[in-house]
């Protein structure tokens, strides 16, 4: 296990570095100039030069990235051209509204994503299993920002009982008064993924249901619950944690719009307020920070498979 983990650990250094690396590339070769939207539209070429040099951005591109790279190594993600704070301090500030959305939206996923794919998979070919097939072709096909305005549109204009958007810090109010002003996001984000999820789940249920070792539970007299429970579902948990462990990374970067629609002061906002200007290292900053908390959860995933199959072992 000690053996796995530090390959893992190594491995997933050298898949940050790849990553910076392409975000870097990305960011900066993207047309426009940090410096001429500081200075404005009837800035002198001469004020751009100066705005240039005092924040680095005259060196060349390899200097720039080594330099950000030896940031990183030592911790500090950079410094916003625009808010004038750390990029460390400018996400902390937006990540409580972000880390809600994504743990509620990824719960109701999980609620919603595998209960339906056992029914599908235990009531095969069934209206019901025909039913919840088309609510998940649905799901799977709705765009995010589309399904957000729909909600809008019936549950905070049509009906006036949810807000439609917005967000109230925890330590205003409290977590029932945050989630009233996040429900329609987190049903927003959770139902695509619970889409997928179901799917997932079904395929799986039905590889594990029509195994030797289900038939001969059943020939037991064990009951249906307990062989679906017990038996089916335990053997198929694999690909339901690895499809558990991608939507994380799908809600993180869906968050993104998500946010928008909804006016929530998170990190997509921020994300979405940084390219607008060319903020570079917020830019950077957030796509590493998704980066690293996406492998750390496939990580964790890994790990769980020996807790649901304890023939895994590492």
């Amino acid at each position: 296990m000690t053996q796995y983990l530090v390959r893992r650990l190594v491995a997933s250094v050298f898949t940050l570095l790849i990553v910076s690396l392409v975000i870097f590339g990305i960011v900066h070769f993207t047309p426009g100039d940090p410096a001429r939207i500081m200075a404005g539209d009837v800035a002198s070429a001469a004020d751009v030069e100066r705005i240039r040099q005092q924040l680095g951005l005259d060196r060349p591109i390899i200097e720039q990235y080594v330099s950000w790279l030896g940031q990183l190594v030592r911790g500090d993600l950079g410094r916003s051209l625009f808010l004038q704070r750390p990029v460390a301090q400018a996400i902390w500030e937006r990540a409580e509204p972000t880390f809600i959305l994504t743990v509620f939206a990824l719960g109701l996923a999980v609620l919603i994503g595998v209960p339906a794919g056992i029914v599908a998979a235990v009531r095969r070919g069934s209206i019901v299993d025909q039913g919840l097939a088309v609510v998940a072709l649905l799901g799977l096909c709705i765009p995010n920002f589309w399904l957000g305005m729909m909600l809008i549109l019936v549950f905070a204009v049509g009906f006036g009982i949810l807000p439609s958007g917005g967000y109230v810090p925890i330590a205003e109010g409290n977590l029932l008064n945050t989630l009233r002003y996040l429900a329609l996001p987190i049903v927003t984000l959770g139902f695509s993924e619970s889409a997928l999820i179901s799917r997932i789940t079904r395929a799986a249920m039905l590889d594990t249901l029509g195994q030797d070792y289900v038939r001969s539970a059943r020939s037991k007299g064990l009951g249906e619950a307990v062989v679906v429970g017990k038996h089916a579902l335990r053997n198929a948990m694999i690909p339901i944690l690895t499809v558990v462990g991608l939507a994380l990374g799908v809600l993180l970067g869906g968050a993104v719009v998500t946010e928008t629609v909804f006016t929530i002061p998170g990190v997509g906002r921020l994300v979405v307020s940084s390219i607008a200007r060319r903020d570079y290292p917020v830019i950077q900053g957030v796509v590493l920070v998704i980066a690293v908390i996406y492998v750390l959860v496939n990580l964790l995933i890994d790990l769980l498979y020996t807790v649901a199959d304890p023939r895994i072992r590492y």
